[in-house]
């Protein structure tokens, strides 16, 4: 049997001796819940901002309305500020952010159910993915936390493209 991915990312971080701080959208607390399940998460787990609401995503992880209203809440640009709000906010080594379209309804032209973009924020860059997940509501939820979850992975494994210039709080 597999090891849960937040088993992996919480050994991981251990090891590493590096927090971990969430900002979530669409999951609405799912990856704080998965990662609060593992005993001992608090050593490398500081917490997330659950934040649906554009305007909380303004107020509490510092995104731009600007950025709001050219990109989308469902953007690469807002996945990106969302990381690196909680970044900042919660003082992590890195962050993981999830922003997407769990439907049934609020696809849009371009932009389908199952739309999900996710953002890292880390010391040494910024990295975002888009994905795209079928199913329903829990199933596209299950799906977009799972891909947070491995892109946090896919840093700390180096499995990332280095991109110079990007790192920073």
């Amino acid at each position: 049997m597999n090891e849960p991915l937040e088993t992996q990312l919480g050994r991981l971080l251990r090891q590493k001796g590096l927090q971990l701080a969430t900002a979530e959208s669409c999951t609405g607390g799912l990856l704080g819940h998965r990662l609060t399940n593992i005993p001992g998460s608090s050593e490398y787990y500081l917490g997330g901002v659950v934040a649906y609401a554009n305007e909380t995503k303004m107020a509490l992880l510092g995104v731009a309305g600007e950025t709001l209203r050219t990109c989308g809440a469902v953007s690469r640009e807002t996945a990106l500020e969302m990381a690196r709000g909680a970044f900042r906010a919660l003082d992590a080594d890195l962050a993981i952010s999830v922003s997407g379209i769990a439907g049934p309804g609020g696809g849009l032209p371009g932009k389908p159910v199952g739309t999900t973009w996710l953002g890292l924020a880390a010391i040494d860059g910024e990295w975002a993915r888009l994905d795209h997940f079928s199913g329903d509501r829990e199933q596209i939820k299950a799906a977009a936390a799972d891909s947070a979850l491995q892109l946090a992975l896919d840093y700390l494994g180096g499995r990332l493209p280095r991109k110079a210039g990007q790192g920073g709080r």
